[in-house]
């Protein structure tokens, strides 16, 4: 018989909680010299390093132009604002409420449609689906890391002459199945660099794109799109790029390789680790394409396993193991939203999806005690479903 869950009362897997995630930067002796420049020049933005931050980002990415912005929400905002959009973005409801609030605070509505129920990312029948005469443009999401179907999503742009831009905040380092980068499909795709993701500037964003004309009234629109004259051109932010945020970012590029393979591995040792439990599902990769495992995700289908999602959670929790429950409630159910868009795959999955401990520096062996864990929640899933009810 398995040693009992300690929510049951056994002996927790682990003694101390095993964190959801944690931040992975690289430091050396060049990036403590480069932040002392910085300090001591007294220029702390729109220096050297932003600059030359955007010229490797674009030769990592395989693109033309990278402008480096606040986050990536203020990316996501200016470049809808730059686009001079107006009418309806249809964009998934699974994603994390930044993709709708850039397009509510453009003044745009956002037009929530459901996902491929395999992927996790923006189905391109149901988006095809929602255009209307109304409809502006398409936003995809890059779902966990996972690369968005963008060619048929692009083939539906294209058809009804509207632009496809994606959310790419989880992205970075990723890749298509024919070898291209993320970022490098969409007309534009929008980056997030804060410590969660794999190439972390503390907090930033990165907007890659091929299109000159963007790239350059994205980079008037962050300075409150002031060229210089004080003569705003249209209605910018404040979404620089710090120099400070932009050297470390430099100085973590060279390493974004190294770590999607390191979650590779760890992705492939969660689903070594949990084949066969019944009722453990997982996000499907699309075939040939490179997730970069920002999170790693399964899904629990209560009758199969024995406890609903939020059962494992709090059993998790009695193991001293951190969890998330993303997206729930999804977008269109928040109440700053409150669309009545019907989405009955984003509603299943909201509820039924939990992410596990993940980061590029996670251990083997805090792999198998999650994997320990869930499985022996599973062997008594009656008993532990009747507690956490």
């Amino acid at each position: 018989m398995p040693d009992l869950p300690a929510i049951l009362g056994g002996v927790p897997v682990r003694s101390r909680e095993l964190p959801i995630t944690r931040a992975t930067v690289s430091t050396d002796a060049g990036l403590h010299a480069d932040l002392a420049e910085i300090t001591a020049s007294g220029s702390l933005t729109n220096g050297r390093h932003v600059s030359a931050f955007e010229r490797e980002a674009a030769a990592f990415l395989g693109v033309e132009h990278s402008v480096a912005t606040s986050s990536c929400t203020s990316g996501l905002m200016l470049v809808l604002r730059c686009l001079s959009l107006r009418g309806e973005v249809v964009l998934p409801s699974f994603t994390f409420m930044a993709s709708a609030h850039a397009v509510a605070w453009n003044g745009l509505a956002p037009v929530f449609v459901d996902i491929d129920p395999d992927t996790f990312t923006l189905d391109p029948a149901a988006a095809a689906a929602a255009i209307s005469e109304r409809t502006a443009a398409i936003m995809a999401v890059h779902t966990f890391g996972a690369p968005s179907d963008m060619e048929a999503l692009a083939a539906v742009a294209s058809s009804h002459g509207v632009p496809l831009v994606a959310d790419a905040a989880h992205g970075f380092g990723g890749a298509y199945a024919d070898g291209m980068m993320i970022g490098s499909k969409g007309l534009a795709e929008v980056f997030s660099l804060s410590p969660t993701k794999l190439l972390t500037a503390g907090e930033g964003g990165l907007v890659a794109t091929n299109d000159a004309e963007l790239a350059r009234e994205l980079r008037i629109g962050r300075e409150y799109a002031n060229p210089g004259d004080y003569d705003s051109r249209f209605v910018g932010l404040s979404a620089r790029l710090p120099e400070m945020s932009a050297a470390l970012a430099r100085h973590n590029l060279p390493h974004v390789p190294a770590r999607v393979v390191r979650r590779r591995e760890l992705a492939e040792r969660y689903l070594k680790g949990l084949a066969g439990v019944g009722g453990v599902g997982f996000q499907r990769i699309p075939s040939r394409s490179r997730s970069t495992y920002k999170d790693f995700c399964v899904t629990i289908d209560e009758q199969a396993f024995g406890v609903d999602r939020d059962g494992l959670v709090k059993a998790l929790h009695s193991e001293n193991i951190a969890t998330r429950t993303y997206f729930d409630p999804p977008v269109h159910r928040h109440r700053a939203y409150r669309s009545d868009a019907v989405l009955p795959r984003t509603d299943s999955l909201a509820s039924r999806v939990v992410a596990l401990p993940l980061s590029s520096h996670l251990d083997d062996e805090s792999v198998d005690e999650v994997c320990s864990a869930i499985r022996r929640v599973h062997a008594h899933g009656p008993a532990v479903a009747a507690l956490t009810a």
